[in-house]
């Protein structure tokens, strides 16, 4: 009595697989690294600049 659920499975759909996954994750990784230039990019990104001083500034 063998169970068929665990036979081993062909070598070339694993690569398949894991071609597969490299690519979502490159797309994921991309998506995220343009959302994150978007609000970088963006002028007033929602940061509360009031208390923030430049290196040049000095306390008053």
């Amino acid at each position: 009595m063998t169970d068929q659920t665990s036979k081993p499975m062909p070598k070339g759909s694993r690569e398949e697989r894991l071609k597969q996954a490299l690519r979502e994750n490159l797309k994921r990784r991309k998506a995220q690294s343009r959302e994150r230039s978007q609000i970088l990019a963006a002028p007033d990104a929602g940061l509360d600049k009031a208390g923030v001083r430049g290196p040049d500034e000095s306390k008053r």
